[in-house]
């Protein structure tokens, strides 16, 4: 979520002539035909080394396209060992969902889906988009503009018109994200990513509901769970741990049965490796004594 704050920023810096020059240049060369077909050889070669038995592990698959960080490359990689070559996702929390962790499968893969963001220029410019994308502009994916919460997100995806078998759904809306997916029952996800709060290091804690919360809230790193405890609530729902983007802090959970050779489980503390983390822990010392749930 920071980086599409700092995107809308960017944004705002240039002229709407110089911004759709920028974009254009750009968003060419992510949704080109060398783009497509790189892809969707890479989506065969691991389908094949999944019926081998070989898939090298999905801590090495991560690539950037549109996601804000290497997610786009794992979930390649994560549907690819699903055999889930077009799918529908909801994404909360998508910004214009242009970088987000959906448009990389929308755009290169034609896959069908909601995106729900609480900011109307956000979705304004999204819809835009899409609508004038040759890849989506005659089913662009759909946009719900709404601020969600544990107490409407059923009603709103319901609402959309989405299947209850999805394959993928993403949350990333920077506060009540753990809350969010223990409420949602309206959708039966094969795939999830969910931001938690590395901060927060390997205690099995979360931030108490807030319904008018606004990130940064109180103070930026006071808000979502823990790796821990959003591990617990995973569990809960029937979903195992697989991996992350490189600092730790989207994790990624496929629903147990599925995969489960090619997608092994990992331990929680696996995801937090990255030196990065070390810094980021020191971080909770500002607000060791504030209230938290333990899980």
């Amino acid at each position: 979520m920071i980086g599409k704050f700092l995107r809308s920023a960017l944004l705002r810096l240039f002229s709407p002539l110089e911004r759709r020059i920028l974009d254009g240049v750009e968003l060419r060369e992510k949704t080109s035909p060398a783009t497509k077909a790189a892809q969707r050889l890479l989506f065969h070669r691991y389908r094949e080394l999944a019926a081998a038995g070989a898939l090298p592990p999905l801590r090495e698959a991560g690539l950037r396209v549109f996601s804000q960080f290497e997610e786009d490359g794992k979930l390649l990689f994560v549907f690819a060992a699903l055999g889930i070559a077009r799918g529908t996702f909801v994404d909360i929390g998508a910004g214009d969902g242009i970088m987000n962790n959906c448009a990389n499968l929308a755009l290169n893969f034609g896959w069908d889906g909601v995106l729900i963001d609480g900011d109307p220029d956000r979705v304004s410019r999204g819809q835009a988009f899409y609508r004038g994308h040759p890849d989506t502009s005659t089913h662009p994916p759909r946009f719900v503009c709404a601020r969600v919460l544990r107490e409407n997100v059923n009603e709103l995806v319901r609402a959309a018109g989405v299947p209850r078998e999805i394959d993928l759904l993403s949350i990333d809306i920077d506060g009540n994200d753990y809350w969010v997916w223990e409420a949602l029952d309206a959708v039966d996800p094969k795939v999830v990513i969910i931001e938690t709060h590395v901060e927060f290091g390997l205690r099995s804690v979360v931030v108490p509901y807030d319904r008018d919360y606004v990130y940064p809230g109180r103070h930026p790193d006071y808000h979502g769970a823990s790796p821990v405890a959003m591990e617990k609530l995973a569990r809960r729902k029937g979903f195992r741990l697989v991996g992350a983007n490189e600092y730790g802090f989207n994790t990624i959970w496929v629903r147990r049965g599925l995969a489960e050779q090619e997608l092994p489980e990992v331990a929680v503390a696996s995801v937090l490796e990255h030196p990065r983390n070390r810094e980021r822990a020191a971080r909770f010392e500002a607000i060791r004594d504030w209230e938290y749930d333990e899980v």
